[in-house]
């Protein structure tokens, strides 16, 4: 299956984590929400003009915009482990 950016995953889909592109701070915040690879991601609600989009991340919410979101590739979630 091909990678796909979180910004391409379609709303109530989930995906796992692969990689973080992104260097310093806005790595380190991804890091921070929990964002890790492995880490499984679903798509909760867009907003009206798409961006930004609000993101199940564990038991949270968290809003990124789409700039954010490319930067983070994931794999659609088929329920089995990598």
């Amino acid at each position: 299956m091909q990678p796909i950016t979180l910004a391409d995953l379609p709303r109530g889909a989930s995906a796992q984590v692969l990689t973080l592109h992104g260097v310093g701070p806005e790595r380190q915040r991804m890091i921070d929400l929990g964002i890790l690879p492995g880490t499984i991601i679903s798509v909760e609600v867009r907003s009206p003009l798409g961006d930004p989009t609000a993101y199940r991340v564990r038991d949270t919410v968290i809003a990124l915009r789409r700039e954010q979101a490319q930067r983070i590739e994931v794999l659609l979630d088929t329920g089995e482990v990598l």
